[in-house]
């Protein structure tokens, strides 16, 4: 998908507009799990998760093969479509988002305030996603999607940031929404020539993936039911898939009372607000504990946008 110097080259694009992310070995994590435990902190970005950075990438790549280009068109439940909207704004580029009906009324206001014009459309992300690719066709703008090598290219600058700035890891839980995310630490990984596992995370109620790599090819759900949006996905991506299964360990599926706890987990030992998406890893690393006790892990904390409501309700309930 591409190679060392390109990595860093995104990497280089991507610190021109801010800088490297932290991580942190947190003592009350490891108290709580028993392992060492290092969080990269991908809530730490402009747009408070680690899309913008596959965004920046693509929009570069975007900008420079097609200078005319008339806008930009894609779907997300959120922090895709941030990304998209802010990387659009550096680069003139106009941006539209469809979203599901339903979606988070503060991730939508982060777009418009981004500078995306938003439609809603269908009940889930994938619904969405075919309304966007119709839209694109009918309007002339360029679809994008939410797994392409840019963008994967992009989100890996963060695992190439904590490969080198953290200790030798033994594992690495990656939540997976429609794959970039896990496929960049892959990528990274295997690129730096690192032993590291990597672990993916799904939702007990949005678990294509894992029944997908358990049956070696794409297998799609009816629903993807699940409170935390950004791995609430139905249809795999067939390139992220055939990736993750040559380059994950494995996939741990959490349910959304684990995700609610190790959100408080992360409030109370880090004092950082996760969304859900975000806290998935902690989460099967918790319920991992006993395989891992005495390890040396990291967990991507990929976003912090949480609505207020929904963590009123779901997480302080």
């Amino acid at each position: 998908m591409f190679d060392l110097p390109a990595l860093e080259a995104a990497a280089r694009l991507v610190h021109g507009v801010f800088p490297p992310t932290p991580q942190y070995a947190w003592p009350l994590l490891a108290a709580r799990t028993g392992a060492e435990v290092w969080v990269k902190h991908e809530n730490h970005t402009p747009t408070g998760a680690f899309k913008v950075r596959g965004g920046l990438v693509y929009m570069e790549r975007l900008a420079r093969d097609r200078p005319g280009v008339p806008g930009v068109i894609s779907a997300t439940r959120g922090n895709h479509g941030q990304s998209l909207a802010y990387a659009g704004a550096r680069s003139g580029v106009p941006v539209t988002i469809v979203v599901p009906r339903g979606n988070s009324a503060e991730k939508n206001a982060a777009m418009r305030a981004q500078g995306a014009t938003l439609v809603e459309h269908g009940a889930d992300f994938d619904a969405a996603r075919e309304e966007a690719m119709r839209l694109a066709a009918e309007r002339g703008l360029e679809f994008a999607p939410s797994f392409a090598p840019d963008l994967v290219c992009g989100v890996a600058t963060y695992a190439l940031e904590l490969f080198r700035a953290a200790p030798p890891l033994d594992a690495l839980y990656v939540p997976i929404g429609l794959g970039s995310g896990i496929c960049g630490c892959i990528m990274a990984r295997d690129l730096l020539g690192l032993r590291t596992e990597i672990i993916g995370v799904q939702s007990t109620g949005a678990d294509a993936y894992a029944r997908s790599v358990a049956a070696g090819r794409v297998v799609t759900t009816e629903a993807a039911v699940t409170k935390a949006d950004g791995m609430a996905t139905r249809v795999p991506d067939p390139a992220a898939l055939a990736m993750i299964i040559k380059g994950a360990a494995r996939i741990v599926t959490v349910s959304d009372e684990e995700v609610a706890e190790a959100i408080r987990a992360y409030w109370q030992d880090t004092h950082n607000l996760a969304e859900g998406a975000g806290a998935a890893p902690l989460a099967a690393l918790m319920q991992e504990r006993d395989r891992m006790r005495g390890r040396r892990v990291a967990t991507i904390l990929c976003g912090g946008n949480i609505d207020l409501d929904l963590f009123r309700s779901w997480v302080l309930a």
